[in-house]
């Protein structure tokens, strides 16, 4: 007799647990993208997160935001601004922006990485620059928000205290200029963190990526403008110096493109201008393609 005969039948039973299939309509590729970059710009500030989440951001805020007020008491007891728009506190803003995107970058992108979940997103209708495109508009925005914010405190700290609109108007056109600065500082520095902290899924390999890349080469730069001279030379090695970090190159792009040259972080580039203009756009193109790149071999794996 075969074995079939003498084994139980087989038996199973199926359940209705009530599940109803979706019917609604399909938002598709561009609101998933939108969904992504603000569920990200949200996480770069700690909403939605923990309460260990929200420290960095709260303390890097409070700290860019501090020198503003500052001047809010100091004009209205009568004294000038400050700070310029333009070069509001250099070297606070290095440290700030450094903190925050060795901290915030990883949260973007490398837990991703770690967790595997990439597929999960590409099994959507997401092409594969979508992803990286809606990270790298998160932290550009939160950025944003971290530098121009305290610029508009600033300002609105000047302006209550001046009595002629002529000075309002003066305040204004001072103003116009520190912002594209801080889009420019936004726009570069997003793209840097992102790009380095994609480079692994471990959070604090990638913090250490983003933190020592950024304080090293700024050291580096530091280093060599102060052996020619400081920021007052006009010597070739000075004028050049700037050209071995990101913060000192956009510093020399803001006097090149004619940011007052006695304040800031590096000399007056003088005719190297245009390469301190034409070396932060190359920076910029190699690492959103260095970004593109790395989630399209991701992607594929």
């Amino acid at each position: 007799m075969p074995d079939s005969a003498l084994s139980p039948p087989a038996s199973g039973v199926i359940h209705d647990l009530g599940y109803r299939g979706y019917d609604g309509p399909r938002l598709g590729r561009g609101q998933i993208v939108r969904a992504l970059t603000w569920h990200s710009f949200r996480s770069s500030f700690g909403i939605g997160r923990g309460v260990k989440g929200k420290i960095i951001p709260v303390l890097a805020f409070a700290a860019m935001c501090l020198p503003a007020f500052v001047n809010a008491f100091a004009v209205a007891r009568g004294n000038p601004r400050l700070f310029g728009y333009d070069v509001y506190v250099p070297s606070l803003r290095v440290a700030v922006v450094t903190i925050f995107l060795a901290a915030q970058a990883p949260e973007l992108v490398s837990r991703d990485l770690r967790n595997h979940v990439l597929p999960l997103y590409f099994c959507r209708p997401l092409r594969r620059g979508d992803y990286p495109l809606a990270k790298y508009l998160a932290l550009t925005a939160a950025l944003l928000l971290l530098i121009e914010i305290p610029l508009l405190i600033l300002y609105v700290g000047t302006i209550a205290s001046v009595k002629s609109g002529g000075a309002v108007w003066d305040q204004t056109k001072a103003l116009i200029p520190g912002l594209g600065v801080g889009l420019m500082w936004a726009v570069l520095m997003a793209a840097i963190g992102l790009v380095l902290a994609s480079l692994t899924g471990r959070r604090a390999y990638a913090t250490g990526i983003v933190a020592i890349s950024c304080v090293l080469t700024f050291i580096l730069s530091l280093l060599l403008i102060q052996s020619e001279g400081g920021t007052t030379a006009t010597s070739t090695g000075a004028r050049i110096a700037g050209l071995f970090s990101p913060f000192t190159i956009m510093d020399g792009v803001r006097v090149w493109l004619g940011g007052d040259p006695q304040v800031g972080l590096v000399a007056n580039p003088g005719r190297y201008g245009p390469l301190y203009g034409l070396l932060a756009v190359i920076l910029l193109a190699a690492c959103l393609g260095g970004l593109a790149a790395r989630y399209r071999k991701v992607s594929q794996s």
